[in-house]
């Protein structure tokens, strides 16, 4: 399924404005918080992951630094959260297309514990899709799960342009 937006998401208030109630939404907005990630102030990226996470969840200081190895390693915070729409790739530095569109599959294994629903994303910079977990709420609203965030933030290709060896 692909999602479709005609702007990335900044902002706390622009983020409220989608329905939770569809778990592909959830994975789509969560491309779009880890874009804002800003290595000298991440507050808008904190405060936007929390509203995804929900209120029972919290965000621990180990899942702070863990997001953090992991978004400096080869500066891939410049990057890593574009990568996952399409038409973004390492040889045109991670630029997508416009709109900006994101795919989001299941497999035979999405719907395995019922309440939660783990998708595929698809990143320009890897080989493999990522996963990442939603969990449904009584709310009627699907969370993103635990620190399920930190599958979509491994390793991925260097940009061509920063690559030394291409």
């Amino acid at each position: 399924m692909k999602i479709t937006f005609n702007k990335i998401i900044n902002n706390l208030e622009e983020l409220k404005a989608y329905d939770r109630t569809n778990p592909y939404n959830v994975a789509a907005l969560t491309v779009h918080v880890i874009t804002n990630y800003d290595l000298d102030n991440d507050n808008t990226f904190y405060e936007m992951l929390k509203y995804l996470m929900g209120d029972y969840q919290e965000i621990t200081p180990m899942m702070k630094q863990n997001i953090k190895d992991r978004m400096i390693q080869n500066n891939k915070y410049k990057f890593i959260g574009k990568s996952y729409f399409i038409g973004a790739n390492t040889n045109n530095d991670y630029e997508p297309n416009i709109p900006y569109e994101i795919e989001i599959n299941e497999n035979e294994y999405s719907k395995q514990n019922e309440g939660y629903i783990r998708l595929l994303l698809k990143s320009g910079g890897a080989d493999n899709p990522r996963f990442i977990t939603l969990r449904l709420a009584k709310d009627g609203n699907y969370y993103l799960w635990s620190d399920s965030i930190i599958g979509l933030l491994t390793d991925i290709k260097t940009p061509e342009s920063t690559n030394p060896w291409a």
